[in-house]
């Protein structure tokens, strides 16, 4: 498509060596090994422990999880639905096969009411009122001083916001869908989060006014 500008050109698999730098991947290994290897849905959050995916798998939680965060060889790594620099957390909830795709309709319509979510597709909303249940691990996939570092609005504000432009680029050049718009809605939600923690630090300076 022309007039993509400054947009970055996507691929299939983009710029893995981008989006899996600053990781410490050898404690992110470790960690993805102790995930459970039964089959169910998992939820993979943020430096904040924010849920920002919900995810399904009849193949293990683990091995799933792996191809997310260990390879970005999956298909919300190449449609730039989530950016694997921000995940730092890892929810499991084992279930048997027949009541997966319930569970993952409980836990999509609440987690996205507290925050939308990164999924591109929004499951039907199951009828009836059943308790939420807790999920049986937390697995945190990054080191805390790699958390704290991130978690400083002048380093994760740009870091989104390039990879917004991104996930932009690869709607108008590879993937123009209603998955990967509310995708970008998401991102842009959080987005304006980012920003106002950035501004916090602005410092007035002498003799600045309202009309500066």
């Amino acid at each position: 498509m022309a007039g993509l500008g400054w947009f970055p050109q996507p691929s299939k698999y983009p710029d893995t060596r981008e989006q899996m730098a600053s990781i410490d991947f050898k404690f992110r290994k470790k960690a993805v090994r102790t995930l459970t290897t039964r089959v169910g849905v998992y939820v993979l959050c943020d430096l904040d422990k924010t849920p920002i995916y919900i995810g399904k798998t009849r193949d293990g939680i683990r091995r799933r999880v792996a191809r997310h965060l260990t390879s970005a060889r999956s298909d919300i790594i190449a449609n730039r639905q989530i950016d694997v620099w921000e995940i730092a957390f890892v929810q499991t909830y084992p279930v048997a096969r027949k009541y997966i795709t319930e569970l993952e309709s409980r836990l999509f319509h609440h987690f996205n009411q507290i925050s939308p979510l990164m999924n591109g597709a929004q499951p039907p909303l199951c009828r009836g009122k059943q308790k939420l249940p807790t999920p049986t691990q937390e697995v945190q996939v990054m080191p805390d001083a790699e958390i704290d570092d991130k978690k400083e609005p002048s380093q994760r504000l740009p870091r989104q916001a390039a990879h917004y432009a991104q996930l932009v680029g690869h709607f108008l050049a590879v993937k123009n869908s209603a998955h990967i718009a509310r995708a970008m809605n998401a991102h842009f939600d959080r987005l304006k989060k980012y920003h106002r923690k950035l501004l916090k630090l602005a410092i007035q300076q002498p003799g600045d006014t309202e009309d500066a």
